[in-house]
C-alpha cells in the first residue's frame, strides 16, 4: 500500500512535559486504524500535531509526500486532512445545513455558497441527517450532533479523517449506527483513525491498532495481536481485561 501520512521522530514538549515522545509511524491508504492509550498518553496532542493545531518540537510530518509540519490548520485541511472533536460544538443558531456548508467553504473546495449548500445536502444525506437540514444545529440530540460533526468533516473531502472519541456518550444502538457509518466512510476510500476508549469499538472496526503510553508509541500492529500484547494489557487494558480474554479462550 502507498504511505499516506508519515511521522518521523515526532516529539512535542510543553515546558518540562514531553507529551509526544519520538513517534515514528506511517498510515497507509484505505486503512481503519485505532489509537488508544490512558488519559494523558498524548493521543489528542498527536492529532493536534497532524492537523496543525500544534507544531512539533522535533521531527517531520509528511502527507502525500509533502512536509506539512508547521502549516496552519486551514492549509492542512485543504490538503485533505479532517478531524472531529470529542466535545461537539456546532454553531447552534445556524441550521444543520449551514453548519456543513461552512465547513465546505472553509476547506476551499467549493467556489460558491450554492455549491457549498449542495455539498452539505450530499453529506447530510450520507450521514442520515437530511430531515434535520433546516433545523437549528443546537436542537439536535447528542447522537445527531455527532453525525453533524461527521458530515462537516466529510464536506472538506478528506483523504484522512481523524475521529476523536466520536462514540463518547452514545448508547449501544447509537454506537452500532456510528460504526456502520464509519464503515461506509472507509468504503469511500477515506483512511480513518479512531481515537477511542471503547475496546469493543476498536475490535469491531479497526484492522490496525496503535497504543500510546506516556507519549511513546508502545505498540503498533493488527488489532487482535496488539490487544493481547503484555505491555498493552499492563499499560492500558488492565488485569480484568486480560482475565476476560483468558476466560474466552478456555
Amino acid at each position: 500500500m502507498t504511505s499516506l501520512l508519515t511521522l518521523t521522530n515526532v516529539s512535542k514538549r510543553f515546558g518540562g512535559l514531553l507529551a509526544v515522545d519520538d513517534v515514528t509511524v506511517s498510515f497507509e491508504e484505505g486503512q481503519v486504524l485505532g489509537l488508544i492509550g490512558p488519559n494523558g498518553a498524548g493521543k489528542t496532542t498527536l492529532v493536534n500535531l497532524i492537523t496543525g493545531v500544534e507544531k512539533p518540537t522535533t521531527g517531520s510530518i509528511e502527507f502525500r509526500g509533502e512536509r506539512i509540519e508547521g502549516l496552519r490548520p486551514d492549509k492542512i485541511a485543504r490538503r485533505g486532512i479532517a478531524r472531529t472533536f470529542q466535545i461537539v460544538q456546532p454553531f447552534p443558531r445556524l441550521s444543520v445545513r449551514e453548519n456543513v456548508a461552512a465547513a465546505a467553504l472553509f476547506a476551499g473546495h467549493t467556489p460558491s455558497l450554492a455549491e457549498a449548500s449542495h455539498q452539505a445536502d450530499e453529506q447530510l444525506a450520507f450521514c442520515g441527517l437530511q430531515r434535520e437540514a433546516d433545523k437549528p444545529a443546537g436542537s439536535l440530540t447528542l447522537a445527531g450532533r455527532k453525525r453533524l460533526e461527521l458530515a462537516k468533516s466529510l464536506a472538506s473531502r478528506p483523504k484522512l479523517l481523524l475521529l476523536d472519541e466520536v462514540n463518547a456518550g452514545l448508547n449501544a444502538a447509537e454506537i452500532d449506527d456510528a460504526l456502520r457509518l464509519i464503515g461506509d466512510i472507509a468504503g469511500r476510500g477515506i483512511t480513518v483513525m479512531l481515537i477511542e476508549h471503547l475496546m469493543k469499538v476498536v475490535s469491531r472496526s479497526c484492522s490496525r491498532l496503535l497504543v500510546l503510553h506516556q507519549g511513546r508509541l508502545v505498540a503498533d500492529g493488527p488489532t487482535a495481536a496488539v490487544m493481547k500484547d503484555k505491555r498493552v494489557v499492563e499499560a492500558y487494558l488492565g488485569r480484568r481485561y486480560a482475565e476476560s480474554q483468558m476466560d474466552q479462550a478456555t
